[in-house]
């Protein structure tokens, strides 16, 4: 299993002190292949941690994180990174993450508008809970489809260990 994290918070004051500040790139056109909230991605590809945080986005908007949750495939650090798309498709404009960014200048208004109004081309799960479930369901003893798919993660990201 792959363990992978959203975005920190950044002290944007800082940032803007130091003249650059922290931002993300919006979803991609469809979320990855190894996406928690595609329903066609195999059970234990990711760690269970990672999985029960996509619960805490189902949560009324002012008791969710208010962070960022970055698609997997890229590096935490990544000059390239962007929101997962799996995440905007499935709870859209009821993220608390997107507006607190927005708020402190992670993201800019076309990213913002980018996000909230993506739909997702391929089926995603209608919540966190129900990704979560199905990825939680394999997690001690992943099938050959998520072995592979955590081996092409491993492969391309260079930042997890």
């Amino acid at each position: 299993m792959v363990i992978v994290s959203e975005t920190p918070d950044v002290d944007v004051a800082a940032a803007d002190a130091a003249g650059s500040v922290d931002e993300i790139g919006p979803p991609a056109p469809r979320p990855c292949s190894s996406c928690p909230y595609r329903r066609d991605v195999p059970s234990g590809v990711w760690h269970v941690e990672e999985y029960e945080k996509l619960r805490s986005y189902d949560l009324d908007m002012a008791f969710q994180p208010p962070r960022l949750f970055q698609c997997h495939q890229t590096d935490a650090d990544s000059d390239v990174r962007r929101l997962c798309a799996g995440w905007v498709g499935c709870h859209g404009s009821e993220l608390l993450g997107l507006r607190v960014a927005l708020i402190r200048g992670r993201l800019s208004e076309a990213t913002f508008q980018a996000a909230v109004e993506y739909r997702s081309p391929v089926p995603l799960f209608g919540s966190g809970a129900e990704a979560a479930d199905h990825g939680q369901a394999e997690i001690h003893c992943p099938g050959g489809d998520a072995v592979q798919a955590i081996a092409k993660i491993s492969r391309r990201r260079t930042d997890l260990t």
